[in-house]
């Protein structure tokens, strides 16, 4: 069974965020403005397309994240709203690539695209060696 099976072009899904001093790129790298950074877009992004495709994945697997191609286009400060949209564009044997933006209010900020494979968690796990802490296993 290919676990992409009931995946569809044009499901979409949303991220909802308020953009905290943490999420700047001034926190990150000093000197630089107190904006929302790039590397925080993409993640709420990918959150978005994530969540997008969760709910049609059988048991025990997950999306990961494979390629992003986005462009930053405006600063947004602390404060404000931003949402990130996802939206399947194609779904193969192996991934699903899906169109993605950021919005701050109905100003653009940013947009590109994303592509996600999934995985058995329990299989990827063991294949490269994850082992979770021991607090999680009780």
């Amino acid at each position: 069974m290919n676990p992409l099976e009931k995946v569809i072009a044009g499901t979409t899904a949303e991220k909802l965020v308020t953009v905290t001093p943490e999420m700047t790129v001034g926190h990150v790298v000093p000197g630089m403005p107190a904006v929302y950074g790039t590397p925080t877009m993409i993640l709420h992004m990918e959150m978005a397309a994530g969540s997008a495709v969760a709910p049609f994945l059988p048991a025990g697997h997950v999306s990961v994240g494979m390629m992003v191609n986005v462009r930053h286009l405006a600063a947004t400060p602390v404060g404000r709203s931003v949402r990130a949209i996802a939206r399947v564009v194609a779904v193969d044997a192996r991934s699903v690539l899906f169109e993605v933006e950021a919005w701050d209010g109905d100003r653009k900020i940013g947009d590109g695209t994303h592509r996600r494979g999934v995985v058995d968690v329990a299989e990827f796990e063991r294949r490269f060696g994850v082992t979770r802490p021991a607090i999680e296993m009780a």
